[in-house]
């Protein structure tokens, strides 16, 4: 069920995605409003949880990974042991950014982002070494076009 929430909400909260780091003061001053309220709305939306979390966002070239892929995965298992095993293969690789299960064709896909080909040849023969895959189609991204977590609000 979504939240309730005003316009005021949806201000700060652009202002939150916008840059965390700012202080009570300059986003009460950017959205209208006073420090305690927009505090209160703050850890409000914290308690319903419509803010999950406050990170960094990190530059992964600056950091060596520069190849970002899209592995496409079909599976013929559906069972609930199969899935938990994968889900858990997922869950301890952290070079998975994104998993989603699928309608269609293709059962999962995974964004993954690493050093080069031969370290996602690495994931990859770990990753079938740990669950059996039907097949697996990786995509490499040869540019990135778009990447935001700013919601629209």
């Amino acid at each position: 069920m979504a939240a309730q929430l005003d316009d005021l909400d949806r201000k700060i909260l652009s202002e939150l995605q916008a840059d965390a780091e700012q202080s009570l003061d300059e986003i009460a001053r950017k959205v209208g409003s006073s420090k305690t309220p927009v505090w209160n709305r703050i850890r409000r939306m914290k308690d319903q949880d419509v803010i999950l979390r406050q990170t960094a966002i990190l530059d992964p070239e600056a950091l060596g990974l520069e190849a970002c892929f899209f592995v496409l995965i079909r599976t013929s298992e559906h069972e609930a042991e199969w899935q938990a095993r994968f889900l858990q293969a997922l869950r301890a690789r952290p070079e998975v950014l994104e998993a989603h299960r699928l309608a269609g064709d293709i059962d999962y896909i995974l964004k993954v982002r690493v050093r080069n080909a031969r370290a996602y040849d690495t994931f990859y023969q770990a990753l079938i070494s740990e669950v059996r895959i039907y097949n697996v189609t990786a995509l490499l991204s040869m540019e990135e076009i778009k990447s935001t977590t700013v919601l629209p609000l």
